[in-house]
């Protein structure tokens, strides 16, 4: 596919909700909807975002979120994103965060917050690198148990993401007083979850532990390493 075939537009109809149902259980391997058409309905009617990414025509990712609020500001809290595998990797993903900033800039929204786990590279990578964002928070379970093909036979530790919709406003530089720290992941945390359940859970223990004590500690995470490890400065 190529980004002149690509339309990224907000959706309204209860058809296109339909659409973007389908879309998210390909996507999570999913029997059960992963959100219904009355709540995307909901959710656009009353102000809030939901839109698809479109190849020639044909849906290739979805994405919906709601109002919320960060720090006391206004923020648009974008909760479910997800692109088909077959396109995954081919820039939709970043075009789609684009279109929400674009979206929440328009409307004096300062703030896009998502959350993530913290044990996917590529999203970890994505979120801190290539989007600059920050992270903003660590949440043990937060969901409770997840039963898709994705995130069954684990616990849904999150990392809460920041990310401002001003594009001037650039990520605060690392202190240069302040001690390094390295969290390393593993290599596919999804992969792992199917072959060894039990070095998953292990690798979620180790990695909620040292997050929990280094922002415990007033740590700020200030990168993403290509070898797959956050770099998080307390201070000295």
């Amino acid at each position: 596919m190529g980004e002149a075939n690509l339309e990224i537009r907000t959706l309204n109809t209860a058809g296109e909700m339909a659409t973007i149902v389908n879309v998210f259980q390909q996507v999570w391997g999913s029997v059960t909807p992963i959100v219904g058409v009355e709540l995307l309905r909901a959710i656009s009617h009353s102000g809030g975002y939901v839109a698809g990414a479109f190849d020639s025509g044909n849906i290739v990712g979805a994405s919906f979120g709601f109002l919320a609020r960060h720090h006391g500001d206004e923020a648009l809290h974008s909760h479910v994103t997800g692109i088909l595998p077959g396109v995954q990797h081919s820039g939709v993903g970043r075009s789609m965060k684009n279109h929400q900033r674009e979206w929440a800039a328009e409307r004096g929204i300062p703030w896009i917050t998502w959350t993530f786990d913290p044990l996917v590279r590529r999203n970890a990578w994505f979120n801190i690198e290539v989007l600059k964002a920050d992270i903003a928070d660590y949440l043990v379970d937060f969901y409770g148990e997840m039963t898709d093909s994705i995130n069954a036979q684990d616990e849904s530790d999150r990392l809460v993401v920041a990310w401002s919709t001003d594009e001037s406003e650039p990520r605060p530089a690392p202190l240069a007083s302040a001690t390094r720290h390295l969290i390393e992941t593993p290599d596919d945390i999804v992969v792992l979850r199917r072959t060894d359940s039990n070095s998953a859970i292990a690798w979620r223990h180790d990695v909620r532990r040292q997050f929990t004590e280094l922002f415990d500690a007033g740590g700020t995470v200030t990168a993403f390493t290509r070898e797959g490890a956050y770099i998080i400065d307390t201070p000295a």
